[in-house]
């Protein structure tokens, strides 16, 4: 084995999904088909042979109805062989730099040479959950939960919002309500200048979408709001607490896609 302090982690190749808006022009495939067509095109951009793959280390956080082991639905969907293991990550908004932590730290240790970290969700699949009929419902309404909140945007340990713990870190900061504003603003501003300057092309896989008897092409980010202003984000109201900072403009969206390295 060699000294391991020796061994560097490097980025071979890198792919991405176009960033599909919730229940947007992605909303049709699946967790696993998303991240088959980004783990596919990162491996096949890389030149390496799949058979060399040690591992695929996946990210994902709302886990609810998409499969069994969904890291091995990937990486069979993508073409990579049998052999190939598959481990599941979930730190919540965390879990795909946990993915490249752990493939870096692997080879680091010298466990193998070639990892893909990957992460994915489909936000717009999350199911609704219902538990009471597991021992049968006799009688009355039932209260469904949604998968989103339950497996993503709610702590159970503080029984609050990720919009409620913005709110809590931005006031324990002090970040103003105005300077989110202004973030979000140059954020969509940064991705238009990006996308309509072609640097997004190199990265991004296009994926043909069925929607009714037609085919589109999403080759490009679905999110990005071109007719959004500072003046517009000012007039939207809080969406988590009444005199809050967060709102629908300043927070980030509920989307669909996935990337791979």
């Amino acid at each position: 084995m060699n000294n391991h302090r020796d061994r560097e982690a490097v980025i071979l190749s890198a792919a991405r999904t176009p960033s599909g808006r919730f229940l947007g022009a992605l909303s049709g495939l699946t967790a696993a088909e998303l991240g088959q067509a980004a783990v596919r095109a990162a491996v096949e951009r890389s030149g390496v042979n799949a058979e060399d793959i040690s591992e695929l280390f996946l990210g994902n956080v709302v886990s609810a109805g998409v499969g069994q082991a969904l890291p091995r639905q990937v990486s069979i969907g993508a073409g990579l062989p049998e052999t190939v293991g598959g481990t599941a990550i979930n730190k919540v908004c965390g879990s795909s730099l946990k993915a490249i932590m752990l493939a870096a730290s692997a080879i680091r240790a010298d466990e193998g040479d070639l990892y893909v970290a990957a992460g994915v969700e489909s936000m717009s699949r999350a199911p609704f959950l219902d538990d009471s009929h597991r021992k049968g419902h006799k009688y009355g309404h039932v209260q469904l939960r949604d998968a989103l909140l339950t497996d993503g945007l709610w702590c159970t340990l503080c029984d609050w919002s990720m919009g409620d713990a913005a709110e809590f870190i931005a006031n324990q900061i002090g970040v103003s309500r105005d300077e989110m504003d202004a973030l979000a603003f140059r954020s969509h501003q940064n991705a238009i200048n990006a996308t309509d300057s072609g640097k997004f092309r190199a990265e991004i896989v296009p994926l043909s979408v069925k929607n009714g008897k037609e085919t589109r092409l999403i080759d490009q980010d679905e999110p990005i709001r071109r007719d959004t202003s500072l003046e517009a984000l000012a007039k939207l109201p809080p969406a988590f607490q009444k005199d809050g900072k967060v709102t629908a403009g300043n927070a980030p969206g509920m989307n669909d896609g996935a990337a791979a390295v």
